[in-house]
């Protein structure tokens, strides 16, 4: 049953104590101590490095098998589908969003819901993989989140009224936004999606209390950077020095290099970690070339937006591997001295450690069990490729489409948007990811302004009978999979650790699940009664520790799975926030 909302008179009394005492508002000292406090989460990624770590250790190995739900809050309706957000919790309010661009405050100790704010979305938007938000920021007394038709939303987080609306981008294009917004400096961040139709990557940052845009960085080789002052564009330079340097022709007016994962902060450095999506189109043989700088994680200043270095992860990308996966900063001890690191799992099933002070390559190794596109990596972190590994070219067959090819992992990737988790205790990461192929072939296309721009044609296919997901522990330092969690469908959902020796993560089957960091023994299971496709928090309130996670089956499996749909034909869709404890008196 859905939660009835809070009384007004309480909105009001809130309202005045957060006027007369600012202990409500989210400063940026709050915002870049989020990996350190346990009594609010206030960043997407629990800490703007994304380490998605907790220090908390109430609930350990010990005594996890007793955690016990105290209460559940529907989105409502029937817009369902997908629920990939994350939870913010500040002052025991907790801030969320869900499918369809809506977003919600919620008392965190009762469930009710103290307002909800629907975005009015027009007919045309043209989001790729489902209808999915994944979550938002807060900051001063506001909180943001942003549209499916590309827009950023500032409403006031304690009335849910809105503040102010900035369109980013022109939806009829094919731009969406579906990641969180991320707050460095004062400055609100955010990425597009819609690199399937020929859009051109960026990541722009805007005023949080006005809205108005500060610099915009193009991700596509040849486009102009500018900062803003006195709401006047000023050129800071073209993305890579000039065109076409590893475009042909006019194809990086079309390039794609999406940044529609959101991205991550190193304060170390004073860096923004963005990732970039596929190169646009599909069929590689239209753009020979590594196309800049799609497919790949660029480290940006975030004063200005410059780049200031970039690692191209699958250069000419002809299977949409990507490169936007999270890159999430870590520290560690080599030869007596301490290393500025950072790591990503990316699509194509290759996991990078990089040195993030200055982009280079330090080492990298498969993190799923068979690549057949590249036969490894060469000093440089540059996919080798595998001979017959590329899809073939439309033009040298009579037919239609190019020579298909088998390819592991399949598109949706080795590891997905599902943001995996590093623990400072034992040095791993979690991995959450899959296990499956594509046969894969090009066919001709051209670019036509908001129609779907691939020029290939794929079906997914399980390579195993008995499990596709994989949550792996790794070590980053050696590329060692200490343990592994086989489930029977799709992992697609986000991790979290704990300082209790705790590894949480949901399943498509519904299940939150609790594993020992250490050894991967499965401690815990709830069942939510829908795909769990969220990414779990941890919190304290009131001297107790808390898990919220959201539940409600969707995302791009079910829309682009091909064989491995019918996997999961049969779960049903929902929309629930989850909140758990221990009993208290434990």
């Amino acid at each position: 049953m859905r939660s009835s909302p809070i009384s007004k008179q309480f909105v009001v009394s809130a309202l005045a104590l957060a006027v007369s005492s600012g202990a409500y508002a989210v400063t940026d000292e709050d915002i870049l101590n989020d990996h350190t406090t346990a009594d609010d989460v206030v960043s997407y990624g629990m800490g703007l490095q994304g380490q998605r770590y907790s220090t908390i250790d109430t609930l350990n190995t010990d005594n996890v098998k007793s955690l016990q739900p105290v209460w559940a809050f529907s989105f409502g309706g029937e817009k369902m589908r997908g629920q990939e957000s994350q939870p913010l919790v500040k002052d025991g309010v907790m801030y969320m969003t869900a499918s369809y661009s809506r977003a919600y405050a919620i008392d965190a100790r009762t469930g009710e819901e103290i307002w909800q704010y629907d975005a009015r979305l027009p007919d045309g938007i043209m989001p790729c993989c489902d209808v999915v938000n994944r979550g938002g920021a807060l900051y001063g007394d506001l909180f943001f989140f942003a549209t499916l038709d590309a827009k950023l939303v500032a409403l006031n987080k304690d009335t849910g009224k809105v503040v102010w609306i900035k369109k980013v981008a022109d939806y009829q294009e094919g731009y969406s936004i579906t990641a969180a917004p991320i707050i460095v400096k004062g400055k609100l961040i955010t990425g597009v999606s819609g690199g399937e139709f020929g859009i051109v990557g960026k990541i722009e940052a805007y005023d949080p209390t006005t809205g108005d845009k500060l610099w915009t960085r193009p991700t596509v080789e040849g486009h102009m950077g500018y900062v803003y002052q006195d709401g006047e564009a000023v050129e800071n330079g073209i993305s890579g020095g000039e065109a076409g340097k590893t475009w042909p022709g006019d194809m990086w007016k079309t390039g794609g290099a999406a940044t529609w994962l959101g991205g991550t902060y190193d304060p170390d450095t004073d860096t923004l970690f963005f990732g970039t999506g596929n190169p646009a189109p599909w069929n590689s043989h239209l753009r020979p070339g590594d196309n800049l700088f799609s497919s790949s994680r660029l480290a940006i200043d975030p004063d200005d937006g410059s780049i200031k270095w970039h690692f191209q992860t699958t250069p000419n990308d002809g299977w949409d591997y990507d490169g936007v996966n999270e890159l999430i900063s870590f520290d560690y001890e080599e030869n007596g001295g301490i290393v500025k690191a950072a790591a990503t799992a990316d699509r194509n099933g290759f996991f990078y450690v990089l040195d993030r002070t200055d982009g280079s390559y330090l080492h990298g190794f498969p993190f799923v069990d068979e690549i057949t596109w590249a036969e490894g990596l060469d000093e440089n972190g540059r996919p080798i490729y595998a001979e017959g590994g590329r899809p073939g070219n439309p033009a040298d067959t009579e037919g239609d489409k190019g020579e298909p090819v088998l390819a592991q992992p399949a598109f949706l990737g080795g590891k997905n948007w599902m943001p995996m988790a590093y623990s400072q205790d034992t040095g791993l990461f979690y991995v959450p990811s899959n296990e499956w192929a594509m046969d894969i072939w090009n066919e001709p296309v051209s670019y036509k302004k908001g129609a779907a721009y691939l020029g290939a044609g794929f079906t997914i296919k399980p390579v195993n009978d008995d499990y596709i997901g994989v949550l792996r522990a790794i070590d980053p330092r050696t590329g060692e999979e200490v343990w592994r969690y086989e489930n029977t469908a799709p992992l697609w959902g986000g991790v979290m650790t704990t300082a209790g020796n705790l590894v949480f993560t949901g399943t498509p089957e519904g299940y939150l699940k609790a594993f020992d960091a250490q050894t991967g023994e499965e401690l815990y299971r709830f069942n939510t009664g829908s795909g769990v496709v969220g990414t779990p928090i941890t919190w304290t309130m009131d001297g107790e520790q808390y898990v919220s996670v959201a539940s409600g089956w969707g995302g791009a499996v079910p829309l682009w799975g091909g064989e491995v749909a019918r996997v999961v034909k049969d779960f049903n869709q929902g929309g629930m926030l989850w909140t758990f404890k221990l009993p208290s008196e434990q």
